[in-house]
């Protein structure tokens, strides 16, 4: 998709999550991968999308404009799971899992990735929605699942390529790969026409 336009830029993805590497390598694209440590605390007044959005900017910031060398772009990414108001953290032990999943059971929740695009010339924030629809789960059902699957690094405490999703997911409203933790097609689309209105 970014044939013959990026063959001259340096790409970065700043995250440590194996499935956004994934994704976006599968998806063709070669790049670098870095990590950065940083505050995912937010404003209290910010809600879903403005969640994400906020968060992947303040990452894509960690990088001084003045530091980034021409023809270099670096990506950002966050995912949060937003449900009844509220965001759907990643649980820190097996009983906040049970919980978590015990929300998202019987109901639609939105999974929304924040991303940010940075250059040494300008910045380009964007999100995206995908609406997830879960059966209700058995209580046994949840309890295998975080016994064997560990879901501790996960917004929303699951994977939808897991068990979990496997069994317990009817409709999804949106892009599947950005439940994963990246909406590839979407990147693409925007990282073209950024990389084009940066030459």
């Amino acid at each position: 998709m970014l044939h013959g336009i990026s063959d001259k830029y340096h790409f970065i993805l700043a995250s440590k999550s194996p499935r956004r590497q994934q994704l976006l390598s599968e998806a063709g694209l070669e790049f670098e991968v870095t990590t950065i440590q940083y505050d995912e605390s937010y404003p209290a007044h910010l809600e879903g999308r403005e969640i994400a959005e906020y968060l992947s900017r303040e990452k894509a910031l960690h990088f001084r404009k003045d530091k980034i060398k021409p023809f270099e772009v670096i990506i950002t990414a966050d995912t949060i799971v937003w449900c009844n108001g509220s965001v759907l953290d990643k649980p820190v032990n097996a009983s906040e899992a049970f919980n978590i999943l015990c929300t998202i059971s019987g109901k639609t929740h939105e999974v929304i990735t924040g991303i940010t695009l940075i250059s040494s010339a300008s910045m380009l924030t964007f999100s995206e929605t995908t609406k997830v629809t879960f059966d209700t789960l058995a209580n046994e059902d949840i309890a295998y699942y975080i016994e064997n699957y560990h879901p501790f690094d996960k917004a929303g405490g699951y994977g939808i390529q897991e068990y979990i999703g496997i069994i317990g997911n009817s409709h999804i409203d949106g892009s599947y790969f950005n439940v994963m933790g990246l909406p590839v097609n979407r990147l693409l689309k925007e990282l073209k026409n950024f990389i084009s209105d940066n030459r």
